[in-house]
């Protein structure tokens, strides 16, 4: 594993209210990030996960999406979406910078900074598997494919 980090024990805005990513009951925890609530990519992954979220849950395994995106954006998105995963609300990039997500990006031939597509599995609070540059179609299938092969180890 290349990234040694750790989960913070703060608190955090979600739609359904605060969550501290220590606390998380489940042993496996999954985090993924992304730029945008409602852009086409965005919503495939978070469409992806939420139709997946009853085999995850099976998995004993906990699902968060993160964006710097406002709780209402979320909530909107949620709703809009009919999503099954809850989604933090990272306004002051504190998780992003954690997880070392915020990348230049060209847009529309413009140098930006924002969120590289990431995704981290979690054990027990301890990193075991990370995603960088992901591309969001087929995504959540992968990384349920991949958290079962790390749950037969």
């Amino acid at each position: 594993m290349s990234s040694n980090i750790n989960l913070p024990n703060q608190n955090f805005p979600t739609t359904t209210g605060e969550i501290n990513l220590t606390e998380v009951t489940t042993p496996w925890l999954i985090v993924y990030f992304y730029p945008k609530d409602s852009t086409p990519g965005c919503t495939t992954q978070a469409v992806g996960f939420s139709c997946l979220k009853d085999q995850f849950d099976a998995l004993n395994t906990t699902i968060f999406g993160i964006s710097r995106d406002s709780v209402k954006a979320h909530q909107n998105f949620t709703e809009k979406q009919n999503l099954s995963i809850n989604l933090i609300s990272d306004k002051d990039e504190v998780l992003c910078q954690i997880f070392d997500v915020i990348k230049e990006k060209n847009m529309y031939g413009k140098k930006v900074m924002g969120i590289e597509r990431s995704t981290f599995i979690f054990h027990e609070s301890k990193l075991v598997k990370e995603y960088r540059k992901v591309k969001a179609a087929g995504h959540a299938e992968q990384v349920l494919e991949d958290l079962k092969a790390l749950q037969t180890v």
